[in-house]
């Protein structure tokens, strides 16, 4: 695109409260090159401040022409000084990477930063210009930002970066989200720059050992963004969405598009082909005529999930959050905890970390290898008083699921990151398996639950708004002894009453996982007897069994 043609989409003007800025004269559609630009000054990457920094800049300055000079020195500087540090300062405010360090671009410096920025910039090595790319249409009259953070942190990360390096308070629409969903958004945000952190720690071996778990991890982050043969179709879909992706970010001639794009033409090019044969798919294997979300379900080789409406308390991963999703004991996570008085940190609400036992072992403590409710296998240390020796060894079963109040990932000398136990009235292990636990709790929402005056017979499955409930675990509805005894002999009620009876599992789901005042430990049969029992009608007659 020429220079003039380029012009014609943006304008410099002055912008309220951020000095001068880019502005599109016309709409700007997705993935448009908004500018080409080489660059009037450059310096090498993390050089120090010395003489010899000082007079390349000052010969660089003295070749430009007279409105370039005028340009860069019109530049903001927020680090003021001296006539002989003007022009560092002017460089470290606004310079822009590229291959060997950072340069000074007259347009492309002058667009400012949001953390919810509507265009991209890129250095491109093909054609040696620096490069801004609509990433989504841009209205004709707003302003073109760009963000100047690497990574899209927490907003009180954010503003701490942007405070600290360029010395101003970050007012985009993200930043200023009301508190409800600024929360929100710091949640997914940190819960994808944890994935991250746990993908690049596991690396290549990582990818290898467990592609399906790491292909998970991704498609989680993805999910979390959208919020906010040698030609195996498969791996073609990811990479022709790859090249797309830095389409619109770099433009059709970068080396990251041309790369790509090869890649999807001939995905067998990549080092990592067929080192596993599970993932091997033939063109016969895309399935057609789906519609985008069972298309994804493929592509991400997701398991099927309950419908939203049939899914239990215990999948509730804000309540019952994967070990990914736990906090981290270094850190002071604001989803997980909140300030009293400034000074002292408490929870914002209970959490409960729920795992399979894979494996066991006692040498100087109790310690268990253990599997999430995304597939990921961590290991539990027992730092109690006992080391362990107070779980029961009827309790102690491969199989078995164990429960963790407060849970939060230890990082461990001598042993991959997993969580430290240390008090035993946080702890309980359940005698089912974990997906046997999570289908229970998907039939306690459905046949339990009171809506609009109807519950569901767990025996006929039939809807009444007059029911009554099983006497010994005092949940589940029946239109009457037969319809009970259907339950119970032909459902598994006999089983599922059996574990209800236990005043600990039936505390998990009477807790108010929302509302924190006091720490929750187990036995949780106070909290079954305080609890409030409007939604499961404890009024109703129980039919004896």
């Amino acid at each position: 695109m020429s220079e003039s043609a380029e012009n014609k989409i943006f304008i410099l003007q002055d912008i309220p409260g951020k000095g001068k800025g880019l502005v599109a004269t016309n709409k700007i559609l997705k993935g448009t090159r908004i500018l080409s630009e080489e660059p009037i000054i450059r310096v090498p990457d993390d050089a120090p401040d010395s003489p010899a920094l000082r007079a390349s800049i000052s010969r660089q300055v003295d070749e430009l022409t007279s409105d370039q000079r005028q340009a860069f020195l019109s530049m903001c500087n927020v680090y003021p000084g001296d006539t002989a540090s003007q022009y560092l300062g002017i460089i470290r405010t606004n310079a822009l990477p590229i291959d060997t360090g950072g340069a000074i671009f007259i347009d492309a410096c002058r667009i400012n930063h949001a953390c919810d920025n509507n265009a991209q910039k890129a250095w491109n090595d093909s054609i040696g210009r620096h490069t801004i790319h609509a990433l989504r249409d841009i209205d004709k009259g707003e302003e073109i930002t760009i963000t100047y953070v690497g990574v899209l942190n927490n907003r009180r990360t954010r503003q701490e970066v942007l405070r600290n390096k360029f010395k101003f308070t970050c007012l985009c629409k993200l930043c200023s989200l009301p508190a409800h969903l600024s929360a929100e958004s710091d949640r997914r945000l940190d819960e994808i720059l944890k994935l991250d952190r746990c993908i690049g720690r596991e690396g290549l071996m990582g990818i290898l050992s467990d592609p399906k778990r790491i292909l998970g991890y991704v498609d989680r982050q993805v999910r979390l963004y959208n919020e906010q043969g040698p030609d195996d179709p498969g791996a073609q879909v990811f990479t022709e969405r790859a090249a797309d992706g830095w389409l619109v970010l770099d433009g059709d001639d970068s080396v990251r598009v041309i790369n790509a794009k090869q890649l999807a033409r001939n995905p067998s090019r990549h080092d990592t082909y067929e080192n596993s044969a599970a993932w091997k798919t033939t063109a016969d294997d895309i399935p057609q005529g789906l519609g985008s979300n069972e298309f994804e379900d493929w592509l991400w080789r997701r398991e099927k999930a309950s419908k939203a409406d049939e899914q239990g308390l215990l999948r509730n991963q804000a309540a019952f959050p994967s070990f990914i999703q736990l906090p981290n004991e270094t850190d002071v996570d604001e989803s997980f905890f909140e300030s009293k008085g400034g000074v002292k940190y408490q929870p914002r609400r209970h959490w409960c970390f729920l795992a399979e036992i894979m494996d066991y072992v006692t040498l100087v403590r109790l310690q268990m290898e253990v599997k999430d409710v995304v597939g990921k296998t961590i290991p539990l240390f027992f730092y109690t008083d006992s080391r362990g020796s107070e779980i029961a060894p009827s309790r102690l079963s491969k199989g078995y699921t164990i429960a963790v109040l407060y849970a939060q990932q230890h990082a461990f000398a001598f042993s991959e990151p997993g969580i430290r136990l240390e008090d035993p009235t946080l702890i309980k292990i359940f005698p089912l398996s974990l997906r046997n636990l999570l289908a229970l709790s998907d039939r306690v929402l459905k046949f339990s639950k009171e809506t609009n005056g109807m519950m569901i017979c767990h025996g006929c499955e039939k809807q009444a708004s007059s029911l009554k409930k099983c006497a010994k675990c005092s949940l589940f509805w029946y239109c009457n002894a037969a319809c009970q005894k259907t339950g119970w002999v032909k459902k598994d009620h006999k089983g599922d009453c059996k574990l209800l009876r236990d005043g600990d599992l039936k505390g998990l789901f009477f807790l108010n996982w929302d509302s924190f005042q006091e720490f929750a430990r187990f036995p949780l049969a106070r909290l079954v007897l305080e609890a409030p029992h409007d939604d499961f009608r404890a009024e109703e007659a129980e039919l004896p069994l």
